[in-house]
């Protein structure tokens, strides 16, 4: 079996108690595949769930839920099952609005839901995108407060390994090749938000040189 044919299992033992997790996939198949059974654990449990989808794959997400076994309508019409579009949450009033994200992330891990986002959002031409790694770093101020876990996706086709370096290092567990784990990139946020002050020095500086 081939480490993206496997599907993870969602135990607090594996966890270690974190709860902000990166996902790496190399199709939508395979991140279905493997986040089936982090869904299907929260439903079994009676959580509440909030999905923030890419819009163009609202329809292929909803359906492979149904082919997961899950009562898409019946979640959705009882509340246990939320699905956002990103200019329902990322990108409200066609922007990025970190400080809006984070109370709505909050807000909803408050309520007792499990959060499951693409975040392929980041990609495109809005305003307040460059401000994703600061974002997903001061994710980590909230999520210990509360037991809920939450899943950011990320398709390795479209993002640089640069890009996803850093994206990993700011949360502290991750799923790659199909296999969850403790991520030992991991980087503190005090010390991750001081890197990006000075990256963004660094580049003030030489915009200015220039």
């Amino acid at each position: 079996m081939r480490a993206s044919d496997r599907s993870v299992q969602f135990t607090d033992e594996i966890l270690g108690g974190h709860r902000h997790i990166c996902a790496f996939f190399n199709s939508l198949d395979e991140q279905h595949r493997v986040l089936r059974p982090f869904i299907k654990d929260g439903f079994d449990r009676g959580e509440k769930a909030l999905h923030i989808v890419d819009p163009g794959l609202r329809g292929e997400h909803l359906k492979r839920l149904g082919e997961a076994g899950l009562d898409v309508g019946r979640a959705m019409a009882s509340g246990q099952l939320a699905v956002r579009l990103w200019q329902d949450a990322y990108l409200r009033e066609d922007r990025f609005d970190q400080e809006a994200m984070l109370a709505l992330v909050e807000e909803q891990l408050q309520s007792g839901a499990r959060l499951l986002a693409h975040m392929e959002w980041s990609l495109l031409n809005k305003p307040g995108v460059g401000d994703l790694l600061e974002y997903e770093t001061r994710l980590n101020y909230v999520f210990p407060k509360y037991d809920r876990p939450a899943i950011c996706t990320y398709d390795l086709l479209k993002f640089s390994s640069s890009l996803a370096m850093d994206i990993m290092r700011t949360h502290p567990a991750v799923i790659i090749g199909g296999v969850l784990e403790e991520n030992p990139f991991f980087v503190p946020p005090d010390q991750f938000l001081l890197e990006i002050r000075e990256r963004r020095s660094g580049r003030q500086s030489a915009s200015l040189a220039n």
